[in-house]
């Protein structure tokens, strides 16, 4: 493999003047960041600071507790009850308002690929117990009320008139409620709009407010979701996971969420990483070791470690799950527990403020190649314009080092705080190449 002094040489290099210039080995993207431009503050995304409105408690968007009939019928929640989470699947309507879900899994009401999609392209029909599930659902007044009310929204935002909806007959309006029951774009929500106490708009609850034990809840109804969708159809190919935090960074609601899309092709991301890896076999120890030897660790522990990202169009944190490379749905408790507390603590770093992206990638499980699994936390900061489109090369404004110290700073007060779990953090962290299996 080398020497292990010019690990790295290829990916990130400073030049005289100060710029720095790194190269993604998964990718071949290319960025610079030149210098003055990282010293201006991050911009702050969040909402105008106003007193809450008391009297909208649980209702203040489409996602809150009191507004379940807004969304398409849930397909599970996990509901806290003292130390135990309780799983409860596929809720009749009468029975939503029961419990108060900490974290619930929907079907998203504008699917990126729709049902519609699925059974024009690819013969896909529900299953026997998907269409149980909508018959039984259909079966009470409230059930019915909750479809129809849902359909009608979705008709109406596709540009349906309100007199061209009540001409539509009953078996055309149930046709757009397939995808309720059987479709392959899910949404996993957080309880929470504003963190606990919140007095103004702009103390929003993101994925580092949640308590660790909270974001491994979260984490797992994920992987969870994202196990069962590639059940969906033999056709499906990959299942994009990720979430869109604040609205620079793509989230239509200011309110917690992940999301989880089936295609019936491979990502082009991944496609282009399996090509690399036939090439380069120890691409992934060769990440490792220019995180190691150029000082980019922010954090680890026993099952994952966190580093600042290098050759991205953003600032970024890169969570590497270690050991030998699995699926998300493979791990046990305790791996994904480990690979959720890094996760979280790159959340918590990075702030509610920032808007972000969290991108998941692993490997499709009709392939061979063994495509690590890992997360991707992208700082939405700016924008790109002519130079990038022009050139290709792309503009990041914090180089990672950069991102590496911020991150440690604030980690370091959020450990001494509790409000992260145990873990190595910044100098503390050492890794070896064998950690990777």
């Amino acid at each position: 493999m080398g020497n292990p002094e010019n690990y790295g040489n290829d990916a990130i290099v400073r030049m005289a003047d100060g710029t720095v210039k790194q190269t993604n080995l998964l990718s071949g993207t290319e960025v610079w960041t030149v210098p003055g431009r990282g010293d201006r503050p991050l911009p702050r995304a969040l909402p105008e600071s106003q007193p809450i409105d008391e009297g909208k408690t649980g209702s203040w968007c489409a996602f809150c507790e009191n507004r379940y009939l807004e969304t398409p019928p849930e397909k599970s929640r996990l509901v806290k009850n003292g130390e135990v989470w309780d799983y409860l699947p596929g809720l009749p309507a009468d029975r939503l308002f029961d419990t108060t879900a900490d974290f619930r899994r929907i079907p998203n009401l504008f699917e990126i690929v729709s049902y519609r999609y699925w059974m024009l392209n690819h013969g896909h029909m529900p299953s026997e117990a998907q269409g149980r599930r909508m018959a039984e659902y259909l079966a009470s007044d409230v059930g019915y009320d909750h479809v129809m009310s849902v359909v009608k929204a979705r008709v109406l935002a596709a540009g349906t008139s309100e007199e061209e909806f009540a001409r539509m007959s009953e078996s055309e309006k149930l046709q757009h409620a397939n995808g309720f029951f059987s479709g392959g774009h899910d949404v996993i929500i957080a309880r929470r709009h504003y963190i606990e106490g919140a007095e103004t708009t702009d103390q929003l609850a993101g994925s580092g407010t949640l308590t660790p034990e909270e974001h491994f809840q979260y984490t797992r109804m994920t992987v969870d979701a994202m196990d069962d969708l590639y059940h969906l159809d033999p056709a499906v190919k990959y299942v994009a996971t990720f979430q869109n935090w604040l609205k620079p960074a793509g989230a239509s609601f200011d309110h917690l969420h992940k999301q989880l899309v089936a295609i019936d092709e491979r990502a082009v991301q991944i496609n282009a990483e399996i090509e690399r890896i036939r090439q380069r076999p120890d691409i992934y120890t060769d990440i490792l070791q220019v995180g190691a030897t150029r000082k980019l660790l922010v954090a680890q522990n026993e099952h994952a470690v966190v580093l600042a990202g290098f050759g991205h169009r953003y600032p970024s944190l890169a969570v590497w799950p270690l050991g030998a490379p699995i699926n998300p749905w493979e791990a046990d408790d305790d791996y994904l527990r480990g690979v959720s507390d890094i996760l979280h603590a790159a959340h918590a770093a990075t702030g509610v403020e920032v808007p972000s992206n969290e991108e998941w990638y692993h490997r499709p499980p009709a392939t061979k190649v063994p495509v690590r699994w890992r997360m991707l936390l992208k700082w939405r900061i700016s924008t790109m314009a002519g130079f990038e489109g022009g050139t290709r090369i792309y503009l990041n404004t914090i180089d990672p080092w950069r991102v590496r110290k911020r991150s440690v700073e604030n980690l370091l007060k959020l450990r001494d705080e509790g409000k992260i779990a145990p873990m190595r953090i910044g100098d503390e962290c050492s890794v070896s190449l064998s950690m990777l299996g």
